[in-house]
């Protein structure tokens, strides 16, 4: 059956492999048995990781309000050319890690980032003057810098692309609970005070990397390399969690992809880089990451210049709150996003809660109200995190193709830290009115970015439904419509109808060694869409609606 468009869709001759596994209603209890022992085994432990991750980035926030700069005889500037620092090494090392994190293999590659940047940090602790601070902080940049992209391709080898940003913003959640948990941490740390020789700010640091260090260790042994060697589950939840990845494979139309395709290639890895979306989301998380980070970074800061906490301490305890329902909130976003299946349109929705937020504290003086307004900040960002880091995953193909893009994308974003780190100067206070308006208009240009790529993701698939389409390297080319129709024949002629609806036929029989089927719009390679998949059909998904 043909769509309004003239466009017909042809199944994936895997699909049928499904039913080995029994009848829908089998197969729809071992997808929420697999689903299930997936997310109590692999999201806890990488959202453990993720929250050591922004704790040990962030926690020199909490260190600085309590006596860092003074014990290190340090300025605001140097203090703020320390954060930067760590966000260039950051940057620099994402990329190669993640092309690297395959032929290391996750098991191994995560849980050593974890432990050595956790020693890092404790080392941070032991720093005596401004040459060793900047230098440990740019030595934990690149520990850390593959983390994030590691974890992202990590979990796109264990999940479909429609059943991520719900996972990715659980695990996520974890950078919002690090705020709310480094607050109380540092609040209880501090209190140690100056035992053995160390300050109450050292404490933080190392207490912090040591709990990072046992967090890395932990993840060796509870981190699968790959569903195959995953033995919390079943022989039958294992094949059929890898029959589910195949399908949803937009690479290949056989649901696989050959040892050829696998392979590392330079071209994969350009074509990451020219593609389109990468360069839409990029800067658009880039903004975002810059509010996100001085956020991180400064809220101590803000609060404290606010007035109304008594001491540092109280300071730590104001700060907690905000993180704790931006953490709740991403999560209903992030499931709200997979049930609707959408992604940059749901971030239309969730930056201008960011907006109104920095709109407003750059232009009241009240404290009461500029406080109220860090909920709004860090609600309507973390919340649209999940949502851009998905979205650009769902549409890259090929493991080392979405491995650039992916890396790609966060080495443009975490540039942000840059913007971050010099934001809000100490000059600025008590209201850093300059500051927050920066961010605003980021928060805006973000806003507007997003909407640019919604728009190009319509008319991508618009164009392939007037009969636009691509081939195996994605290559934009035209069809004559006379052999579209031709070859519409062709495949009606051979093929059996196994399922049909309104919206679609399922068919089997199809010849796909045909070159000019395989290069046809009827069998599209990859459809780029605001929407995750909600059928696989030749490793291709419905196009936005």
């Amino acid at each position: 059956m043909e769509h309004k468009s003239g466009v017909m869709e042809v199944e994936d001759p895997k699909q049928s492999e499904l039913n080995r596994f029994g009848d829908h209603e089998h197969q729809h209890k071992l997808t929420r048995r697999v689903l299930l022992k997936l997310d109590t085994r692999i999201l806890p432990m990488l959202a453990l990781l993720f929250l050591c991750s922004f704790l040990d980035r962030t926690n020199v926030g909490n260190a600085k309000i309590i006596g860092l700069e003074k014990d290190l005889g340090i300025t605001d500037h140097q203090y703020d050319v320390g954060l930067a620092v760590f966000y260039l090494t950051y940057i620099c090392s994402e990329l190669p890690s993640n092309l690297v994190l395959k032929k290391a293999s996750p098991k191994l590659w995560l849980p050593f980032l974890t432990t050595l940047w956790g020693i890092i940090t404790m080392c941070l602790g032991f720093v005596q003057n401004y040459a060793g601070f900047v230098a440990v902080r740019a030595l934990l940049g690149i520990a850390e810098g593959g983390l994030l992209p590691g974890m992202v391709l990590y979990l796109s080898s264990f999940y479909r692309r429609g059943d991520l940003a719900l996972r990715i913003g659980l695990f996520y959640t974890a950078a919002s609970l690090s705020g709310a948990f480094g607050g109380l941490l540092a609040r209880g740390l501090a209190e140690i005070g100056p035992r053995g020789g160390l300050e109450g700010w050292r404490w933080i640091l190392i207490v912090e990397g040591l709990l990072t260090f046992a967090c890395g260790v932990l993840s060796f042994f509870v981190l699968p390399n790959s569903l195959e060697s995953a033995s919390f589950l079943t022989q039958e939840e294992k094949e059929f969690g890898r029959e589910r990845l195949l399908l949803d494979n937009p690479k290949a139309p056989d649901g696989t992809l050959s040892e050829e395709e696998d392979a590392f290639r330079w071209s994969e890895v350009r074509r990451g880089i020219l593609e389109p979306q990468v360069w839409f989301s990029a800067t658009a998380y880039f903004a975002i990451l810059s509010g996100l980070y001085s956020f991180g970074l400064f809220l101590p800061t803000i609060i404290q210049s606010l007035g109304f906490a008594k001491d540092a301490n109280e300071v730590q305890l104001w700060s907690v709150i905000p993180y704790a329902v931006a953490a709740v909130i991403t999560v209903i976003v992030a499931f709200v996003s997979d049930r609707l299946r959408l992604r940059g349109t749901v971030m239309l929705f969730t930056l201008p809660i960011a907006i109104i937020g920095y709109a407003v504290i750059a232009n009241v003086k009240n404290p009461h109200i500029q406080y109220g307004m860090t909920f709004l900040m860090a609600t309507g960002q973390y919340a649209s995190v999940p949502c851009i880091l998905v979205w650009l995953s769902n549409n890259s193909a090929g493991h080392y193709k979405r491995a650039t893009t992916s890396a790609l994308q966060l080495a443009i974003a975490n540039c942000g830290g840059f913007v971050a780190t010099f934001n809000y100067p100490a000059r600025d206070k008590p209201y850093f009115h300059r500051g927050h308006t920066i961010i605003l208009g980021l928060l805006v240009f973000a806003w507007f970015m997003i909407l640019f790529n919604v728009l190009y993701c319509a008319k991508v698939n618009r164009d392939k439904r007037n009969g636009k389409y691509f081939d195996s390297h994605e290559d934009a080319i035209e069809h004559n419509p006379l052999q579209v129709h031709h070859l519409r024949e062709q495949i009606l002629a051979n093929a059996k109808f196994v399922y049909r609806d309104d919206n679609i036929d399922l068919l089997t029989g199809v010849d796909l060694d045909q070159e000019d089927i395989r290069y046809a719009h009827l069998i599209r390679r990859t459809s780029y869409s605001d929407r995750a998949p909600m059928a696989i059909l030749f490793g291709d998904q419905r196009t936005a609606r």
